[in-house]
């Protein structure tokens, strides 16, 4: 609960809350011109400086990031562990907070600084998330709650936060909403988490897949390769390791050699480079051969895809000219494959016609070999040996990579495996918290049904994506409906957690909220809320305009309305506003 936000300047206007609903009231004066707004009159800013407090951060320029308040601290007094703390945050030193207060029951202390108890800011959002949810104090863990990410369902900002009920900023991620909205409904979020960490996997294994399709015409086949163009090659090596080995069983070396030595290494040099040219031509005649098969001709739709995959937005422009991108292109390839195709004819020439002088000299050879018999050089013999543990090398490097690459693919089925199973693992334990999940969606119905005599639903599910969230009331589909299902949710959570402890036991809401609603379902909203945070004990807080109050509707009431308004903003001078400054 939060009981008064202060400033060091003595232009704010400093504002004390109590228990159950609070308002603080934009008016506009009867001297003020049509050009006057509420707006700006510092409702946003006064949610902004709550958030800011407890460790949010605030826009470069803009709010309370602009120059004009360098230097301003604003302080927030709320009740914590059943204590009465401040907390002081600088916007010159944003990177820690001081304390005020007794914090012997804190699981992380402030220490000591010129007479003042002072928190770095990540400490102060990890006792905060102790306090007031019951957070473990672990900043290494992926995909968890964590204290701003929840209490921002809580305390919404800014209009992105009022779209759903599910979202508290806009393109919040996906796994965020799961595990946040299923760990305040008390549900196993430890699920979503664990389907995250699978996902993770998922796509990893997926962007190596990716990697090797996008580069398998250059590098990455030679460094990945498939499991059967592997073992292919294993076969190869191991057929050249056993010509090898006979070879080398079948040397002698003798000391009378150096007659015939010189015409033998000599031939041998001429074998072996014919040979290592003929390797060379033949991987690149394969190449391409397999570059003349797969050249196709342009797609428009490819193209696209190509920018895009760049994370490049296509202007109109090129859109317009991508025919002519794919004339260029289709030329490109028709003189791609005269050029291949020719290329192809060259590499077998040459080939045919180093066999040819390959198996020449080494019939030469041969005879000379024949003639020496047991006699033969010594550096032929070295060399055929470091050939034959270069090749035993070669064969171990392949079958390493046959064994990573079996296990990739038993790593991707197995990833298919673990996740249904945690699918069905999620469903069994959201069967078994179905009481928590029972009491959110009668919760939700109930305070519908209060606004509109029509009970609206909170539907929960688990699908093959993980937890899933939506709402329905009956008249939904205008702008006032659906604030007015964010208001239930929000409430319901609001319900939910003051019947926990630890527990923020604290709503706030923007007049953003109201936008749109009819005046008699803001009546019955504050009505309800009024009651709902009376009887279970937490604070409720909502910035409002003046002419947003439903006056009729509560004049048929016992319904005080002022009686709650613990603020009034107004645009008659500066000194109404709540910085008491215009900037």
């Amino acid at each position: 609960m939060i009981h008064a936000v202060r400033c060091n300047q003595p232009s704010f206007k400093t504002v004390e809350f109590r228990p159950g609903l609070n308002i603080v009231l934009a008016d506009r004066t009867e001297d003020s011109g049509q050009r006057d707004s509420r707006n700006g009159l510092g409702k946003s800013t006064l949610i902004e400086i709550i958030h800011f407090c407890l460790g949010g951060t605030i826009q470069k320029a803009k709010g309370l990031g602009s120059r004009n308040l360098r230097g301003w601290a604003f302080s927030l007094e709320l009740t914590l562990a059943n204590q009465i703390i401040t907390v002081t945050r600088n916007t010159e030193d944003k990177t820690q907070v001081v304390i005020d207060g007794n914090t012997t029951n804190w699981p992380i202390q402030p220490k000591e600084q010129e007479g003042q108890k002072v928190l770095s800011l990540d400490d102060w959002k990890a006792v905060l998330g102790d306090l007031t949810f019951g957070l473990s104090i672990d900043h290494d863990k992926k995909y968890k709650p964590t204290f701003r990410g929840l209490i921002s369902y809580f305390i919404r900002r800014g209009r992105d936060a009022f779209s759903t009920p599910f979202e508290h900023h806009k393109n919040q991620l996906s796994w965020e909403k799961q595990i946040n909205n299923a760990f305040l409904l008390g549900l196993a979020w430890e699920d979503a988490r664990e389907l995250q960490l699978l996902n993770d996997k998922q796509k990893l294994i997926t962007d190596i897949k990716k990697l090797k399709k996008d580069t398998e015409s250059g590098v990455a086949i030679g460094i990945l390769g498939s499991l059967g163009e592997l073992e292919a090659l294993k076969v190869q090596v191991e057929a050249q390791l056993r010509e090898r080995k006979e070879t080398l069983n079948n040397f002698r070396v003798a000391e009378q050699y150096h007659e015939l030595e010189e015409r033998v290494n000599f031939l041998t040099s001429q074998i072996h480079e014919a040979t290592n040219k003929n390797i060379t031509d033949q991987k690149l005649l394969e190449f391409y051969q397999s570059s003349l098969k797969s050249e196709d001709e342009p797609r428009p739709d490819y193209i696209v895809s190509i920018y895009e995959n760049a994370g490049i937005e296509l202007p109109g422009l090129v859109v317009r000219r991508l025919e002519e991108v794919e004339i260029f292109h289709r030329r490109l390839i028709e003189n791609r494959r005269e050029f291949l195709g020719s290329e192809i004819k060259r590499l077998r020439r040459d080939l045919v016609s180093r066999e040819n002088f390959i198996r020449e000299k080494s019939n030469e050879r041969a005879e000379l070999l024949e003639v020496l018999k047991t006699h033969g050089a010594l550096e032929e013999y070295t060399m055929l040996q470091e050939i034959y543990l270069d090749n035993v090398a070669n064969l171990n490097e392949i079958n390493k990579r046959i064994e990573e690459l079996k296990q990739f693919e038993e790593e991707k089925s197995s990833l298919k495996i673990e996740k249904e199973l945690l699918l069905q693992r999620a469903r069994r334990d959201y069967g078994e918290r179905n009481e928590q999940a029972e009491r959110a969606i009668d919760l939700f119905r109930i305070n519908s049904r209060f606004l509109y005599d029509t009970p609206g639903r909170l539907i929960i599910d688990v699908g093959k994506n993980g937890f899933t969230f939506g709402v329905e009331i009956g008249r939904d589909g205008s702008e006032g409906i659906d604030k007015m299902k964010i208001f239930c949710y929000d409430l319901m959570l609001a319900q939910l957690w003051s019947e926990r402890d630890p527990s923020p036991r604290i709503l706030i809401h923007d007049s953003t909220i109201f936008d749109g609603v009819d005046e008699r379902q803001i009546s019955l909203a504050l009505q309800l809320v009024d009651r709902e945070a009376r009887s279970r004990g937490f604070q409720y807080i909502c910035t409002l305009n003046s002419d947003m109050i439903p006056q009729s509707e509560f004049s048929a009431l016992d319904f005080n309305f002022h009686s709650f308004v613990r603020l009034r903003l107004t645009d008659e001078n500066e000194e109404g506003r709540l910085l008491g400054i215009s900037f």
